[in-house]
């Protein structure tokens, strides 16, 4: 979702900006621009491709300024060109934006009726001529923010200045991190602390629906217009990228990124709810050809592939399979023409699906066979991404919890968008399809963010699994492999015996283990399976077995004797394994650390399994 970065300083900060554009480049982005305040004008530089490109065109124009913001942005509204990077102006305002304002088309028609003009294609574009309106009305451009955020609908971070108030930073945080970094006569903000951490070691860890004022030596942060209080937190002076930050764990920190770090990855490869024109354009030759898909992974990213497998072949007629690459490479299976070889993999150096893909290409060219491959990853520069002909990265950020949240749903995500691609390619969905999946992807950040809304209802249901030595996950359709997903997470953080089922083999044989000892997990979104799936909890409750329930809002089950629901925010059947992928992982976490396990490093486990 972008990186912002600003301050307001006694010195001039534009090389402290620029230098926070290049520790936030793991974000990935394909455009950058920085504004500042000087002499009762707003100068602005922006750049598309690296930051080096914008830091060499600062430093051409001489851009110097002691209040300003800056930003790398990631394409989703409108193309990577120069009238759509940030920072966008609306008279003597300059706006810098993470995330998606999703009704910025209506916002957009009555600015336009109102005589104001638009130079960019951007969403952002409406907050800085929301705010430039505002000030017409109110007295105080912080009062301008407030009158404007309740308009704005969607998850994003913002950053606004004004040539008028040369001592002031307003700063929004909805839905998408944004953190303040303390300093002596100067504070600063940004969407990641590791592009503070040169210059402060004390930060605020501001919270959903906070709107700050920074000047250079007062931080006021406001709730619905009352001023509140945010511990200052000081982090130790070597700390790096993997920093907790205002988290006891990396894995909960992880499972908070989900939002950002899904927007990341979809923003790769939108633009509005079209594909972008640009994304996989180098690969649209072989997906024209490709005849059947497998897939090759191990643990979390297994289970990212069956899910895909449901989509690849109820969305686009494109037969899957899906293997265990550790099975796969020791086996002699039939390598088919035209095949496209999809390797999954957090750390892209997964021995098992490395060799896989090795072992693959050379039997495809010992043959003479035309196959494709392909990796899913989430690092840029791994052998994985390397050795295969195309790839698709999962732009998470880094993942240190061994235990896998946000590699895992940004995995989901970055397989929507190549099914789409390819079902483009071959012509097998509709585009009226992809632009409806499109739209729900963009709102996926928010019902993720509603989901973990969540997390104190489910704190208070691990305190009921702290005793238990065994488990039962149970799901239907897509939700089957959300089951395993659950059983697993469970397994490797509070070493609960743990099993994922589908619902529907209840009968051949699980239900065996079932009795009132036995705590039962049930995914139950609203799809057509929920018949029969509340006909599998009654089942189990038949049998004296305790369930667990994160169930759809609208999905008409509640609580009960023996039966605790989580209501879970609706979304479409399509993306909702997404959405259940992450109550599974704070009931995982929270029971965990009841249990005093290791979270983020669980016995026997490693991060990236690079040797077999």
């Amino acid at each position: 979702m972008c990186g912002i970065v600003g301050g307001v300083a006694e010195r001039s900060i534009t090389n402290i900006l620029i230098e926070g554009l290049k520790r936030l480049e793991y974000r990935g982005y394909d455009s950058a621009g920085l504004a500042l305040v000087s002499q009762d004008a707003i100068l602005r530089e922006r750049r598309v491709g690296k930051v080096a490109n914008l830091e060499q065109a600062v430093n051409e124009s001489l851009v110097t300024g002691s209040l300003g913001i800056a930003h790398t942005r990631w394409a989703t509204h409108g193309k990577p060109t120069e009238n759509n990077a940030h920072p966008h102006v609306s008279g003597h305002v300059a706006v810098v934006h993470n995330g998606i304002i999703e009704n910025y088309q209506e916002l957009k028609d009555d600015l336009e009726a109102l005589g104001y003009v638009f130079t960019s294609q951007t969403d952002t574009e409406v907050v800085a001529h929301l705010v430039h309106d505002a000030l017409k009305s109110t007295s105080s451009l912080l009062e301008a923010v407030q009158s404007v955020v309740p308009q704005l609908k969607g998850a994003y971070a913002l950053g606004i200045i004004h040539t008028d108030y040369p001592d002031e930073l307003i700063t929004v945080r909805e839905g998408s991190p944004l953190v303040i970094g303390v300093g002596i006569g100067e504070n600063f903000i940004s969407s990641d602390q590791l592009a503070l951490l040169p210059i402060t070691n004390r930060f605020i860890y501001l919270e959903e629906g906070d709107i700050a004022r920074l000047t250079r030596d007062k931080i006021e942060v406001f709730v619905n217009g009352q001023l509140v209080n945010r511990p200052v937190k000081e982090l130790d002076a070597t700390v790096s990228n993997a920093s907790k930050g205002e988290f006891k764990h990396y894995m909960l920190k992880e499972i908070y990124e989900q939002p950002e770090a899904l927007q990341q990855t979809i923003s790769q490869a939108l633009d509005g709810n079209a594909l972008r024109a640009d994304f996989l354009k180098q690969a649209e030759a072989d997906f024209a050809n490709i005849q059947q898909v497998q897939i090759l992974a191990c643990g979390t990213s297994y289970h990212a592939g069956m899910i895909a497998k449901y989509w690849f072949e109820q969305l686009i007629d494109v037969p899957c399979q899906v293997e265990i690459a550790s099975e796969f490479r020791y086996r002699t299976p039939v390598i088919v023409n035209n095949t496209l070889y999809l390797c999954i993999s957090q750390s892209g150096e997964t021995a098992d699906t490395l060799a896989a893909l090795r072992d693959t290409q050379k039997r495809a060219v010992s043959k003479n066979i035309n196959i494709v491959t392909m990796a899913i990853c989430n690092v840029a520069t791994s052998s994985m991404i390397r050795e295969t002909n195309h790839s698709l990265l999962t732009l998470a950020g880094p993942e240190i919890g061994v235990a896998s949240t946000k590699a895992f749903t940004t995995q989901l995500a970055a397989l929507m968008l190549l099914i789409l691609k390819i079902g483009q390619i071959k012509q097998t969905i509709s585009e009226h399809q992809i632009q409806s999946i499109a739209a729900e992807l963009w709102h996926l950040p928010k019902v993720i963010l509603d989901t973990l809304q969540n997390n104190a209802a489910i704190l208070r249901l691990s305190e009921l699994f702290v005793e238990k030595q065994h488990c039962l996950f149970l799901g239907r359709g897509t939700h089957f492999p959300i089951a395993l997903e659950g059983a697993l997470k469970l397994k490797e953080i509070s070493y609960i015996h743990a099993e994922g089922y589908a619902a529907g083999e209840l009968k051949h044989g699980p239900l065996a283990l079932v009795d009132n000892d036995m705590p039962v997990v049930i995914l139950a979104p609203q799809d057509d399976m929920l018949d029969k799936l509340k006909s599998n909890m009654e089942e189990v409750q038949a049998r004296g077995g305790e369930l667990f329930v994160f169930a759809d809002e609208h999905s008409g089950i509640h609580n009960k004797d023996r039966q605790h629901v989580v209501s879970v925010p609706s979304i479409s059947a399509t993306l909702a394994p997404i959405v259940y992928s992450v109550p599974v992982q704070l009931l995982s976490y929270h029971v965990a650390v009841l249990r005093g396990t290791d979270v983020d490093q669980p016995r026997n486990l490693a991060k990236s399994v690079t040797v077999e």
